[in-house]
């Protein structure tokens, strides 16, 4: 029998961390060696335990999921990752390949669909859930097809945080909702917003809206 492939889990919400294992734990050949609940832990949980896979949230109270992922990767090139979130907004999903992940999926699929995704990516293949927004997905494949390559270029100018904020505001949050949000100050955020509309150049509030749209950022239809 071959050895089970080591599964590493890092979420700061135990019950899902507790529902992933016991779903895990139906499979005789992969065992959860780990878990964390913060990007610190889960790097150093990463290190010690020599995982064959990490299985990331993006939301961690001291950081990006993305960010981790990108520091993993730089250190261990040969680990896969498998981004599991809420976020099934586009600058998420290309965050995250763009930082080293080779697979995400949304966790409201299914048990089988996170078995699915693992066996994907443990096997060197790359996983989108296909749960995911139609919208989503088709902007994900014009992108990888080049053909929103002078659009995307200008989004990808922005800083993680950048786009953060401007996913935020796209769905009508003031910049006052933001900043109590992200823990920092009203003048922080407008100073992002304006950043953010000099890169693109975007010229007005309507603009900045349609821009998101065509980002997929939001829905057309809002």
């Amino acid at each position: 029998m071959s050895t089970p492939k080591r599964i590493l889990i890092i979420d700061d919400h135990p019950l899902y961390r507790d529902g992933l294992k016991a779903r895990l734990g139906t499979r005789p050949d992969l065992c959860v060696v780990g878990e964390a609940g913060t990007c610190a832990e889960g790097l150093r949980l990463t290190q010690t335990l020599a995982p064959d896979l990490a299985v990331i949230d993006i939301s961690l109270p001291d950081g990006s999921g993305i960010e981790l992922t990108r520091e993993l990767r730089a250190s261990q090139p040969d680990l896969p990752v498998l981004i599991v979130s809420m976020h099934a907004k586009l600058d998420f999903i290309a965050a995250a390949f763009q930082a080293g992940a080779s697979g995400y999926m949304s966790k409201e699929s299914g048990g089988e669909g996170i078995l699915q995704a693992i066996g994907t990516v443990l096997s060197g293949g790359q996983y989108l859930d296909g749960s995911l927004s139609p919208s989503v997905l088709r902007r994900l494949s014009d992108i990888s097809g080049r053909k929103a390559k002078t659009l995307d270029a200008s989004y990808g100018s922005l800083s993680l945080r950048e786009q953060q904020v401007m996913r935020l505001l796209a769905e009508g949050l003031t910049p006052e909702e933001i900043a109590a949000k992200l823990f920092v100050s009203r003048k922080t955020i407008l100073n992002h917003r304006y950043a953010i509309m000099t890169k693109l150049g975007i010229k007005s509030p309507v603009a900045f809206v349609r821009h998101a749209a065509r980002l997929g950022l939001i829905e057309i239809d809002d």
